[in-house]
């Protein structure tokens, strides 16, 4: 494919900064792929809301991997895509907007789309209800999962953003101006040096190591979640840093080699240090500089296979299609149904015993087809639908 001009190079005068088709496709390709990691979830170890007595190792290492890449790069897009709609409106104006997307989507899926999954994952561990209307009252008990029906599951992503996008104005506006402005220099000026911008990812290992020991676990829970949180929001304001100047975009294309490799070396890392402990040193468990030393790589990973998504992405997919406007509107509400039909369509699968790559497949691919269906045949076509599935 051959690569698009950047904005530099068409004038390097401009400074007004286009639409970034580039920050479509990539998210478009996350929402996709988080489908398939989800319907992994199924076929791997780690604990899930239903599960397949077969499990994939195959399919472990792939997603470990994945977890360090597909959340931070979203909440990274999601940063990027504040800046441009700040170009456009009014912080009033965008604080009524992310109300409209996020929040009135995110009460109706908690009530809605989030009540199914609990349902079923009751179902398949045995527990008996008089049909869904007989488990629906228990929503309203508002008692939290897991001891109630009550929670926002994979919804976390849209409560994470919209407390994200609102705490933030202050800081955005601040940005606009003064020493803000300076800053704004200066943040230019580390990413114009020779891979520069890698060196956001001591921010980030800095708020893990003063947070972690208070808040050790990845919960999405928000009150006992506050190192994650700060973690992804931190990516959400480089996310609006990095695209702020269209300057930097060229810088960050130049340098996208320098991205790559440093994310290849954090991954070979990454597995080296995953299979020397699963076949060779078991004890390396038990050991607190191995946490250390995969804690501080894994952070490194995740801002490295960021910004290579980023400059690649930019190097490479930024033009327009025919296609994008409708995939870039249909991603959302795909992302809301996305995890509760992979779980209703799991839960009569997995009966069947089709195996890990046969249910893999199939699985995946039914919660593919019957997602974008619901998009494309009821929820873009009805008023109210698209209102709380965060449509314009």
């Amino acid at each position: 494919m051959k690569p698009q001009k950047t904005v530099t190079e068409q004038d390097p005068l401009l400074t007004s900064a286009p639409r970034r088709y580039d920050l479509d496709w990539l998210r478009v390709i996350c929402i996709v792929v988080l489908l398939y990691y989800h319907v992994g979830m199924i076929y791997v170890p780690w604990d899930w809301h239903i599960k397949s007595e077969e499990k994939s190792q195959v399919l472990r290492w792939v997603m470990i991997w994945l977890h360090y890449w597909r959340m931070p790069l979203l909440f990274f897009i999601s940063g990027a895509g504040t800046y441009f709609a700040l170009k456009k409106r009014t912080y009033g104006a965008y604080a009524g907007e992310r109300v409209k997307r996020l929040f009135i989507p995110l009460v109706f899926g908690m009530f809605v789309i989030v009540p199914p999954q609990i349902y079923y994952e009751r179902l398949f561990n045995g527990v008996h209800f008089d049909g869904y209307a007989d488990f629906y009252k228990t929503v309203f008990e508002f008692v939290s999962y897991p001891k109630g029906s009550f929670s926002w599951h994979h919804l976390w992503f849209v409560a994470y953003l919209f407390l994200f996008s609102l705490i933030s104005i202050p800081l955005f506006r601040w940005l606009k101006a003064g020493s803000g402005l300076r800053f704004m220099n200066w943040v230019e000026r580390l990413v114009a040096r020779k891979g520069g911008a890698l060196w956001y990812a001591l921010v980030l290992i800095i708020s893990q190591v003063i947070l972690q020991p208070f808040y050790p676990d990845e919960t999405h829970a928000l009150f006992d979640d506050w190192a994650y949180f700060v973690f992804n929001i931190l990516l959400f304001w480089g996310g609006y840093l990095l695209v702020s100047r269209p300057t930097m975009w060229q810088v960050m294309t130049n340098q996208r080699h320098i991205y790559g490799w440093a994310t290849l070396i954090t991954t070979i890392i990454l597995y080296g240090l995953f299979m020397s402990r699963l076949f060779i040193y078991p004890e390396w468990d038990d050991e607190k500089w191995y946490d250390v030393v995969w804690d501080i790589n894994s952070f490194c990973l995740t801002w490295f296979s960021v910004l290579a998504s980023i400059a690649y992405g930019h190097y490479y997919l930024n033009h327009n299609h025919p296609i994008l406007a409708k995939l870039n509107e249909g991603v959302y509400p795909f992302y809301i149904l996305h995890q509760t039909v992979i779980i209703a369509i799991g839960y009569y699968l997995l009966k069947l015993n089709l195996g890990v790559w046969g249910g893999f497949l199939v699985i995946s691919t039914l919660s593919l087809a019957v997602s974008a269906g619901l998009y494309w045949l009821v929820i873009k076509r009805v008023k109210i639908l698209r209102l709380v599935f965060g449509l314009k």
